[in-house]
């Protein structure tokens, strides 16, 4: 288990709510405790985008107490986002992926060397399908590296900073964002539409609320605390020299 993944872990054992141990009502549709449900939060009506957005799911997420997944199978339409579960994909057991994956209308949204900015892809595209790696950062490289499929694919990254609503998760670097910021930020790109950030964020600052709530603390990125010294443990080598020569992602 690589040092990110052991820190999520903490970090979800960290941010488990302070409620009694008596047995408690779950949420039938988020499968959250009820007082720290997020439904309501949830867009009235479902956002249905113009191109359906595709999760390759790493299986250990789908343990995450905290993720952020399901706020977008919940607050978009039920065919505008589809989840496949794996390491690898496609198996026999993803029916259809195998022709989303090969399709020129379909685009992964992944920072490799070949990947464009996402404002930059061209307006006349028609685009059907934006897949979307939902893991950690080394879960989403093992996906990406055993899946021939996805790097034949036309890559798109978002180039821009932006800052993360998800406070109560420490991310690798500034920047960083949820799987659910990542959807939105892409889908208002390609959409021109603002309203995707301002209704889907609703879900997840409750999220944050409700733990922050419980005792849960706010987050700085790794960068953040290595660059002011605060950082505990030991960063991997290549950030670690990634920021000493003061780049940023």
């Amino acid at each position: 288990m690589s040092k990110e993944e052991v820190d999520d872990v903490w970090d979800d054992l960290i941010n488990l709510p302070a409620d009694p141990p008596e047995m408690r009502q779950i949420c039938f549709s988020c499968e959250r405790p009820q007082n720290v449900c997020w439904c309501n939060f949830l867009p009235e009506t479902r956002l249905k985008p113009k191109c359906r957005i595709i999760l390759l799911q790493h299986p250990a997420e789908e343990k995450r107490s905290l993720r952020t997944a399901p706020m977008l199978t919940l607050g978009l339409a039920e065919e505008s986002c589809v989840v496949y579960k794996g390491k690898k994909f496609p198996t026999k057991n993803h029916v259809g992926l195998w022709d989303i994956l090969s399709s020129k209308h379909s685009v992964l949204l992944y920072p490799s060397k070949k990947a464009m900015d996402i404002v930059d892809l061209p307006k006349e595209t028609e685009l059907h399908n934006l897949i979307i790696l939902d893991g950690t950062w080394p879960q989403a490289k093992a996906i990406y590296n055993n899946t021939q499929l996805l790097q034949s694919m036309i890559h798109v990254k978002l180039m821009h900073k932006y800052e993360s609503h998800y406070i109560i998760r420490t991310q690798p670097t500034d920047g960083c964002l949820s799987t659910l910021e990542t959807a939105i930020e892409a889908l208002t790109v390609l959409e021109n539409d603002e309203s995707y950030k301002n209704i889907m964020l609703k879900p997840l600052n409750a999220l944050c609320n409700f733990q922050l709530q419980h005792g849960a603390v706010t987050h700085q990125s790794k960068e953040f605390k290595k660059r002011n010294r605060t950082y505990p443990k030991l960063i991997g080598r290549r950030l670690r020299q990634y920021l000493d020569d003061g780049n940023d992602y």
